[in-house]
């Protein structure tokens, strides 16, 4: 079996860029600071979370994409 190459590469370093991003935004505790006096804050909480749920979303698509890439790389008509 031949070692990935190209668009897998890509797909595997943006997964775990991805995955870093997101336990930083989940590390930051944005309930915290929530709190806190507005003027306290070192980020909006909000903003956290609205970045926590779009790099879910992110993750789900190239995940997804991962997904069509080995069905693509299998071949079409598997058990039919």
């Amino acid at each position: 079996m031949s070692k990935p190459t190209g668009d897998d590469d890509f797909g595997i370093g943006l997964e775990a860029e991805i995955e870093a991003e997101l336990t930083m935004a989940q590390s930051s505790r944005p309930e915290d600071s929530a709190g806190l006096p507005a003027s306290e804050w070192l980020f909006d909480p909000t903003d956290v979370e609205r970045e926590e749920v779009e790099l879910r979303t992110l993750l789900g698509a190239v995940e997804g994409l991962e997904g069509d890439s080995r069905s693509r790389r299998r071949g079409t008509g598997e058990g039919t």
